[in-house]
C-alpha cells in the first residue's frame, strides 16, 4: 500500500502511471492479470490501454469488437466504487457469453474486480485486476483495499491527464467547474452534475450514471441553476466560460 501511495504522490505520465499501480496492484492481491485503459468522451469507447500479462492480440479482438458486446464493464463503470465482477453478474451467466468463452477465457481470466475513475461526471480511467481460473474470488477486504486506493488514483490521473492534454477541452471544464463551486457552494454532487450537463448528457442519463432518481437530478439541477443565476443550459456554459 505505501509504495501504490508512493507511485501516487510522484509526477509520472499517465500510462506510466497506471503500468506500476498495475503492477504492485498485482502483487497486492496474488492477482495475474491487469489492464486499464482511459474513456474516450468522444468516441464513447475505451483505448489508451495498459496491460499485463494479456496478449496483445485478445486485447485488440477486444477493442475492435468485444467491448461493443460485453456484459459486465458498462455495469462496473457507472459504479463510483471498486466492485467485484461477481456483484453483477452471476457466474453461470458469465461463463455461457460470447464475451467470457471468446475473449476472458482465451489469456485465462476468471474472476475480476474493477475500479472505475471520476473526475466531474467524466471517467478518466480505471483499473482492472484478474485472477485465474484455479484462484479465489476477490474478497470484501480486496474490495475495500481497492476502494482506499481509488481516490488517489483519481487525483494521480487526473494531474497526469491534465499535463498532457489528454481530453484537454473536458478536463479545462471539469477545472473550470470546480473554480466556480468553490465560489458558489455547489455540492460535490452539484458539481458532478454540472459537468454532465456541459458534456451535453440527458437528464436520464445523468440519473442512470450516478444511480439516483430522475426527479432528484431535476432538483440539482433547479439549485445548480439557483446558485449559478442561470436560466438554461445555455447560460450555463456562458457562466463557465467565463472562468
Amino acid at each position: 500500500m505505501f509504495q501504490i501511495m508512493g507511485v501516487l504522490a510522484n509526477d509520472s505520465n499517465s500510462r506510466e502511471l497506471r503500468r506500476k499501480v498495475g503492477t504492485l496492484l498485482l502483487d497486492l492481491f496474488d492477482a495475474q492479470y491487469f489492464a486499464s485503459y482511459v474513456w474516450s468522451q468522444s468516441d464513447a469507447t475505451f483505448d489508451d490501454r495498459v496491460t499485463i500479462n494479456m496478449s496483445d492480440d485478445n486485447l485488440k479482438s477486444y477493442e475492435t469488437y468485444f467491448q461493443f458486446r460485453d456484459p459486465i464493464t458498462p455495469v462496473l463503470q457507472r459504479r463510483r466504487r471498486a466492485t467485484p465482477v461477481a456483484d453483477v453478474i452471476s457466474r453461470r451467466r458469465l461463463e455461457r457469453s460470447e464475451f467470457f468463452n471468446d475473449f476472458l477465457a482465451r489469456d485465462g481470466l476468471h474472476y475480476g474486480m474493477n475500479y472505475f475513475a471520476y473526475s466531474g461526471g467524466l471517467n478518466i480511467g480505471d483499473l482492472r485486476i484478474w485472477r485465474a481460473q484455479k484462484r479465489d474470488d476477490f474478497s470484501r477486504r480486496d474490495v475495500a483495499v481497492l476502494d482506499a486506493i481509488g481516490p488517489a488514483f483519481t487525483t494521480a490521473m487526473r494531474i497526469a491527464l491534465a499535463r498532457e492534454g489528454h481530453e484537454h477541452g473536458v478536463l479545462s471544464l471539469v477545472a473550470a467547474v470546480d473554480r466556480l463551486s468553490s465560489r458558489t457552494a455547489l455540492t460535490r454532487r452539484e458539481n458532478e452534475i454540472a459537468v454532465a450537463l456541459l458534456l451535453g448528457k440527458p437528464d436520464k442519463e445523468i440519473a442512470e450514471e450516478c444511480g439516483i432518481a430522475y426527479t432528484t437530478v431535476r432538483t440539482h439541477v433547479k439549485h445548480i441553476f439557483e446558485k449559478l443565476e442561470v436560466t438554461g443550459r445555455s447560460q450555463l456554459f456562458r457562466r463557465i466560460a467565463r472562468q
